[in-house]
């Protein structure tokens, strides 16, 4: 049985999938970690190195009268305010390099995360196309040619196109069809097309409303669905793979705050 002493809880035990007894532990993942998704509570009962089960607490910003950041300017456009395909896509490229980059650090890759990040601020700064392009092909190409990174990633967190759709998980994590590797691999396509419409000045359809992490709905956020498939993809992992799993989805909080109508005011 466990118990508490001095305020602590203690192990329990219980059969592991060996039929083993061990102790069962129950460890909890965030809100606050280096290169974690801000305000993210993952609580897990582990037995040994395996996540038994694993549930999710989202700690959800306050209400808001401004849209979430990386999904501003397909809001925008849907409440009728002139947005540029160019200012989408650069949103776009920024964000998944953003999350690039917090994969690749808990992956243990510092500096291309480091580099992915500040190619992300470039970005976002408006930064001539060429030198975007000139700043992404050697950080890319290290990622998609590495094959300590693909051994690492590969069979983690593997997610399936039909159980994607049937928790409504949409975007890259529905593409990738596949493990963590391929989720990566899916920002990394998207990635390089965001980066060559960053200067269309053409607008944005109104209707097309995708952005980095999905479908853009108020209603029904995409990182909603991301935070409901979390669970599953966790438990039988090994705990030692549970912060991939997590940077591979790499759910936006932000998306499920209470949003007032928008204001018209740009998230700076």
């Amino acid at each position: 049985m466990g118990g508490v002493i001095l305020g602590l809880p203690m192990a329990e035990r219980a059969d592991d999938r060996d039929g083993l007894r061990l102790d069962r532990l129950h460890v909890p993942l965030g809100p606050v970690l280096p290169d974690w998704p801000a305000g993210l509570v993952v609580h897990t009962e582990l037995q040994g190195d395996v996540v038994q089960r694993a549930s999710v607490e989202p700690l959800v910003p306050p209400s808001s009268s401004r849209p979430a950041f990386w999904s501003e300017p397909w809001l925008r456009s849907a409440a009728g305010a002139p947005v540029t395909v160019g200012e989408a896509a650069r949103r776009r490229c920024a964000a998944h390099l953003d999350s690039v980059g917090r994969f690749l650090a808990v992956a243990g890759w510092r500096d291309p995360a480091a580099a992915a990040h500040r190619v992300r601020d470039q970005v976002l700064g408006d930064a001539p196309v060429a030198d975007i392009r000139s700043r992404l092909r050697p950080l890319t190409r290290r990622v998609r040619t590495s094959w300590t990174l693909r051994r690492l990633t590969s069979g983690v967190g593997t997610l399936s196109s039909e159980q994607a759709q049937r928790y409504g998980v949409t975007g890259p994590a529905l593409l990738a069809d596949g493990d963590a590797y391929g989720r990566l691999l899916v920002w990394l396509e998207e990635i390089d097309r965001a980066a060559d419409a960053c200067d269309d000045t053409s607008p944005l359809d109104a209707h097309a409303l995708n952005g980095p992490r999905g479908r853009i709905a108020p209603e029904a956020p995409a990182s909603r669905a991301l935070l409901d498939v979390l669970p599953a993809l966790l438990e039988g992992t090994e705990f030692a793979c549970a912060r991939l799993v997590v940077a591979s989805l790499d759910p936006d909080l932000d998306e499920l705050a209470p949003q007032h109508a928008y204001s018209g005011h740009a998230h700076g």
